[in-house]
């Protein structure tokens, strides 16, 4: 009796060991779509860096050229939630494949843009691609790595979605000081190809193709809800947040967005499974991302501009001086998914957000006269931070669904991670601009300064909320 027990242990055990759709070398299976990943969040704040040469070479305001970030996040969010259809549709492998020849379509296009309309083609093209791969690398991840190997695929897919964006000011400034911005988007096509090899070469499809029903009525609602959510708040840096424009796109959003997840939840077969979020520790997990992401993309999108406006930096130094935050941050996701299997999950997320909390207090306390040191300190603290918070957040979320909801899952927290950091970016620019014209009658770096500071305490009530949430984590393991 005893010898049979142990045996059946034994085999329990074993599957759970075992992945769900076991690869042999799943690495390397990984490897096309998190390089295509890597560039796909890595055009997410390059242009940043560029927007103040880009405003004055094609003649916009810093409210319109903000679109190509926010326009970029508008179509990922539209896309995003398709991606759990399309699964079922087409193969994994073919739809990264041609994810990865849709964005060298884009950035072709952003390449040779010769003005700001075509420029925004060319990114929103990009979108579609980024909006593809983002949940596939996490839905693949879960399915071809074994449970107790998840926390260290996780902080390989943390550190291209943490890492990426915070080297895309690094190495678009360096890029800026020798050539043009156009060499932003050609450096992307190499590292798309090297991409599409190896995902042609050793990507198999992990994916269950079932081929349902497509329900047209929903894809609508969500193309106009997310779509109208991003598009209200960006439109509110140009025409204020009292505009009838901005209230009536952003209550018609809402409206549509409500009716789409109340769809959802009514359907057999949903685009977007909303029934993932009944388990509180997706819900709190997913939130932490979101939370966390916002605060990366809003500090990155401000923190370029506030060395080259507010410290009168050079476009290259910029680059330069924002090198060690990135390679802090590219040293800390590399390992806080490997951290998340063997240390406390609670212990990681609220470390890490108190962290980030630090950063941008030290931020907030820097003026136009600052030394240039004591911003780099600032940069690499909050770049400490949010990477330690990152990876053990996504871990406890995933870690709650099962196989068949966890492609669910993955889609819905990179969904709101993209509407959420867009909308961050959008806020942070309506701020900066508010803080930049109250200012009065003063020197335009100290006024440009004071429009930093009033984006930095959007940054900091989010990295406030996330750190009493994080209170909420228990450890996974234990979950």
């Amino acid at each position: 009796m005893e010898k049979s027990l142990n045996t059946e242990q034994t085999s329990v055990q074993a599957k759970q060991k075992q992945a769900a759709k076991p690869v042999a070398r799943p690495f390397l299976a990984m490897l096309g779509m998190l390089i295509g990943g890597f560039v796909g969040m890595l055009s997410e704040t390059s242009l940043n860096i560029a927007l103040p040469s880009l405003i004055a070479e094609l003649h916009t305001s810093i409210g319109t050229m903000q679109w190509l970030v926010t326009g970029y996040m508008l179509v990922i969010g539209i896309v995003l939630p398709m991606s759990s259809l399309l699964q079922r549709i087409f193969s994994t492998r073919s739809l990264i494949l041609f994810a990865l020849c849709d964005f060298m379509v884009g950035a072709v296009i952003s390449a040779m843009a010769p003005n700001f309309a075509i420029l925004l083609v060319g990114r929103m093209i990009q979108g579609i691609a980024t909006g593809l791969i983002l949940p596939l690398m996490f839905t693949v991840a879960t399915l071809i790595f074994p449970p107790y190997k998840l926390g260290s695929a996780m902080g390989m897919i943390g550190l291209v979605i943490m890492f990426a964006p915070a080297v895309g000011p690094t190495l678009a400034g360096m890029i800026l000081g020798l050539l043009s911005w156009h060499w932003i988007f050609w450096l992307f096509i190499p590292f798309l190809l090297i991409a599409f090899f190896l995902a042609l070469k050793f990507l198999p499809n992990v994916g269950d193709i079932t081929k349902p029903k497509i329900d047209w009525f929903s894809l609508i609602l969500s193309a106009i809800g997310f779509g109208g959510l991003v598009a209200s708040v960006s439109m509110a840096s140009d025409a204020g947040w009292g505009s009838p424009r901005v209230l009536g796109t952003l209550v018609v959003a809402i409206i549509v967005l409500a009716l789409y997840i109340r769809r959802q939840l009514g359907s057999k077969s949903p685009i977007l499974n909303f029934r993932v979020f009944k388990k509180s520790q997706f819900t709190i997990g997913s939130i932490l991302v979101m939370l966390d992401f916002a605060i990366i993309l809003s500090s990155m999108y401000l923190l370029p501009m506030f060395w080259q406006n507010g410290l009168a930096i050079p476009v290259a130094m910029t680059g330069i001086v924002m090198l060690p935050g990135g390679v802090v941050n590219a040293i800390v996701s590399a390992i806080s998914g490997r951290f998340s299997d063997i240390v406390s999950t609670k212990l990681l997320t609220t470390l890490g957000f108190g962290v980030t909390i630090i950063g941008l207090i030290m931020l907030l306390l820097a003026s136009s006269t600052s030394p240039m040191w004591y911003v780099i300190v600032a940069h690499i603290v909050i770049m400490m931070g949010v990477p330690l918070a990152m990876s053990p957040a996504q871990t406890f979320g995933l870690s709650a669904l099962d196989e068949k909801t966890s492609g669910d899952g993955s889609t819905i927290m990179n969904t709101f991670q993209q509407i959420i950091g867009a909308m961050a970016t959008a806020i942070a620019t309506s701020l900066l601009a508010f803080g930049n014209n109250a200012a009065g009658n003063v020197s335009h770096q100290i006024s440009f300064t004071n429009g930093v500071h009033v984006g930095l305490w959007f940054t900091l009530i989010v990295a406030a909320a996330a750190f009493l949430l994080s209170f909420t984590v228990k450890d996974h393991k234990r979950a």
